[in-house]
């Protein structure tokens, strides 16, 4: 487990964010507005400096929250996870050449970007279209399943959301997980928990007999517990409909320009079949099942 987040760390060395439906925008009011740069009219798109400004700088702040794998506080005392090593080496191919770890929740990454507590979210976060209205996301990174954490065995042969609710089981996720929205759509009541490491107790305690996640934060959790389980990875299917879970970095809605450079250099490292992406996410679990030609625009539709 990661040792408790701070305000800001630094990046060092080579370089080799995701989840609910609503963005926790009632905690925009906790933060205070930092830097001189003009917000756009809400759901007003413009072009945008500030990619300019911060190379004058030489630093940038991503936002992260504390979710092994996508980004997190390693026992180094130093941000890491499939978001912040793309954003290693993005950010320096841009000519920024300082990368600041901004920890904070899940919840509040939406309205810690619109307060420019941060120049970009690092979380790996899923896209979707409530998420679009706020933010302007860069293509997605990785695409990825759903994964229970269940005790160990299985012993309800839990596979779905629909096998949760049809069983009468109870269910919990994390906080701001899109899981929650997936779960409610089979009218589940979820119990929410501050991480998958407090999800992974309850489900040992037997408060809940399901952890919702993503399987790469599912199997990463579990792996070497004795107790506990992930179940196989499942394509979240939500009014008939399967719910993509694909993540990306997020960018304030005045900053197309920014959003657009970090997106050429994305797919640069997705040529010649994901070679370079995959060198830099496979020591976090991901690998070419993971991997996604989708974009942006695809999925805020």
């Amino acid at each position: 487990m990661a040792p408790p987040l701070r305000a800001s760390t630094p990046f060092n060395g080579r370089g080799i964010s995701r989840r609910s439906l609503f963005a926790g925008a009632a905690a925009l009011g906790a933060f205070g507005v930092v830097g001189c740069s003009r917000a756009p009219e809400e759901g007003k798109v413009e072009g945008g400096d500030l990619l300019e400004r911060l190379r004058d700088k030489g630093t940038v702040r991503v936002g992260i929250a504390s979710e092994p794998p996508f980004g997190y506080i390693n026992d180094e005392g130093e941000a890491t996870g499939e978001a912040p090593e793309i954003a290693k080496v993005i950010f320096k191919r841009l000519g920024i050449s300082e990368v600041k770890a901004i920890p904070v929740e899940f919840g509040a990454l939406i309205p810690g970007l619109k307060a420019q507590q941060f120049d970009v979210v690092s979380a790996g976060m899923y896209i979707n279209p409530t998420r679009c209205a706020q933010v302007l996301f860069a293509d997605p990174e990785y695409i990825m399943k759903d994964a229970f954490i269940v005790k160990k065995g299985n012993p309800h042969g839990i596979k779905t959301y629909k096998d949760v609710k049809k069983k009468g089981l109870r269910i919990g996720s994390g906080e701001a997980y899109a899981e929650i929205a997936y779960a409610e759509s089979y009218g589940l009541d979820v119990k929410i928990y501050p991480d998958q490491v407090a999800g992974l107790s309850a489900v040992k305690t037997g408060r809940i007999d399901a952890f919702a996640g993503t399987n790469v934060t599912v199997e990463t959790v579990v792996k070497g517990k004795a107790a506990v389980d992930a179940t196989e990875a499942f394509q979240p299917i939500v009014d008939g409909e399967p719910a993509y879970g694909a993540g990306g970095f997020a960018f304030r809605l005045s900053e197309k320009n920014f959003r657009d450079e970090f997106n050429k250099e994305l797919h640069k490292l997705k040529r010649n079949n994901y070679e370079e992406l995959l060198e830099i996410v496979k020591p976090f679990g991901f690998g070419m099942t993971e991997m996604t030609d989708m974009t942006a625009k695809e999925l805020c539709g």
